[in-house]
């Protein structure tokens, strides 16, 4: 298609070249392939199950890495608002009825006093009507509770960022779920000068208050937990904004310029990208408890840690032999061993490759991005979460795949499906360096087949958003993967304001 000037100039102020456009639309005339699985990640074929010894060998892992100076960061995707967490209650306020008419919100009411926010609430209500909620409540007056809560003249909790949210009572007081990460991060992040090294990503509207938050908070935590910390910010990158489209397939515009909307979770491998630290842990805001439940998690963060420590070493190692020239065939067996075992990787080609090409497929495969993946035991439906998967070059690995890459329509596949016994609650830890301790351009391992298209109302027309590899999905495709079994008390994400009044918020 032909570009006016005014689209240069749009494409140019997004850092976007005409190619990318281009490509963005193509994908979204041509939509994406379906993924090819071969099993469910499941415990003994591709998740593994720690035993007694192996987190004792994690534990020792992780502490001496920390003792040896080595460099941690916490990495917080912190961008949405809170709105999606607040629906039912604005559904509420926006509907005829004057009281509340369904489970969700009678619970809210009944339990109000049990959110940490209530003090908060509570003055807001007598700033608002000049009566306490207890008072608005026996005059049915629920609706200008709710009102007090979202809207802007009140709390704005609507609108803010899950970060700024109180979500816990503390002793004297609340915490949002920001400093809840900092507290977290101050019990396993700490390194060897005790400092804890945190990045929140946020979006810039929201970044003003979300620093002033941890200049109010951060010193007093820290004093705490004897600790000090080191915190940065970044903003989703204007130029991972993707192009959205007519149903037809032609760009869609609003008043003649092309318009574009944000890329997706996929869209922070970028940010990700800027940071510099050996490991790296990753998860998202809303999954947060209170210190008094939060030993299981600070368990298992360490040990999850200590794999990814231990495994990396060993890559390191390997990668190292590997590039001095063609290793022994019994040096060479144990490596193809740990692909297999460690890794879960296979390859149907690999036994009839020559001792040289194994060692360039070896060293291929070890030289690049390593994770390590928390997997809960699904007690619920199956869906998206830890599957092996054929990848381009034919060979199968560990994947974490959300629902809509797999062909449901596909029988086999959806066997699969409803086969998978656990799923992904966001819980990484992850190495971008290379073995030589050089940083790893994690572009150049996103899988751009992955994305997806969803179909969106704008101002009543309907469009194609284009959504990119998902972080932890294709983002992070050609990474090495290794799945972990955690409890499930390590998984206590906040989705609805009700998730709050869950005992592990408690």
């Amino acid at each position: 298609m032909k570009l006016e000037e005014i689209d240069i100039k749009t494409l140019n102020g997004k850092g976007i070249s005409v190619d990318k456009f281009e490509e963005e639309l193509q994908m979204l005339a041509d939509g994406f392939p379906y993924l090819k699985i071969e099993a469910p990640a499941r415990i003994g074929n591709g998740i593994s199950r720690l035993t007694p010894e192996l987190e004792k060998t994690a534990n020792a892992c992780w502490d001496e890495f920390l003792k040896s100076g080595g460099v941690v960061m916490k990495m917080v995707p912190a961008s949405g608002a809170a709105s999606r967490m607040f629906k039912d209650i604005f559904s509420f306020v926006n509907g005829k009825s004057e009281t509340p008419d369904n489970d969700f919100m009678k619970k809210f009411f009944k339990d109000i006093e049990n959110f940490a926010f209530f003090p908060l609430l509570n003055s807001t209500c007598f700033r608002l009507y000049g009566e306490s909620i207890d008072s608005l409540i026996q005059s049915r007056r629920y609706k200008d509770v709710a009102k007090a809560l979202i809207q802007p003249e009140g709390l704005n909790y609507g609108q803010l960022p899950k970060a700024l949210l109180e979500f816990h009572k503390v002793m004297g007081g609340t915490r949002s779920a920001l400093e809840e990460h900092l507290a977290e991060g101050a019990m396993y992040a700490a390194g060897k000068s005790g400092k804890v090294t945190v990045h929140f990503t946020v979006s810039e509207n929201h970044l003003p208050l979300v620093m002033a938050k941890v200049a109010q908070t951060s010193a007093y935590i820290g004093h705490k937990f004897g600790v000090t910390f080191d915190v940065s910010y970044s903003v989703q990158k204007p130029s991972t904004d993707t192009i959205a489209a007519n149903m037809d397939g032609t760009p869609y515009r609003e008043n003649g310029e092309l318009f574009f909307r944000p890329g997706g979770h996929g869209a922070l491998i970028e940010n990700l990208n800027d940071l510099d630290a050996d490991v790296i842990f990753i998860k998202n805001i809303d999954n947060v408890v209170p210190d008094q439940s939060r030993d299981v998690t600070v368990r298992y963060k360490k040990i999850i840690g200590g794999v990814l420590v231990g495994t990396k070493q060993r890559i390191n190692d390997y990668c190292r032999i590997l590039a001095e020239g063609l290793p022994s065939e019994e040096k060479m067996d144990e490596m193809i061993g740990f692909a297999h075992d460690v890794l879960c990787i296979t390859h149907d080609k690999f036994p009839a490759m020559s001792p040289e090409e194994k060692r360039g497929y070896l060293f291929s495969k070890f030289n690049r991005p390593l994770r390590v993946c928390g997997m809960v035991a699904n007690e619920g439906e199956p869906g998206g979460g830890p599957y092996l998967a054929y990848n381009v070059d034919g060979t199968v690995s560990p994947q974490i795949l959300e629902s809509s890459q797999i062909d449901t329509k596909n029988h086999h596949a959806k066997k699969m499906m409803q086969e998978a016994t656990h799923f992904n609650p966001v819980d990484l830890v992850v190495s971008t360096r290379d073995y030589k301790g050089g940083k790893f351009n994690l572009a150049e391992f996103v899988d751009k087949s992955t994305g997806f298209i969803s179909i969106k109302s704008r101002e009543g027309v309907e469009i194609k958003a284009l959504e990119l590899p998902g972080l932890w999905n294709g983002a992070m495709s050609d990474w090495n993967t290794i799945f972990v079994e955690v409890p499930a008390d390590t998984f206590n994400p906040v989705k609805t304001v009700n998730d709050l009044l869950r005992p592990a918020h408690q």
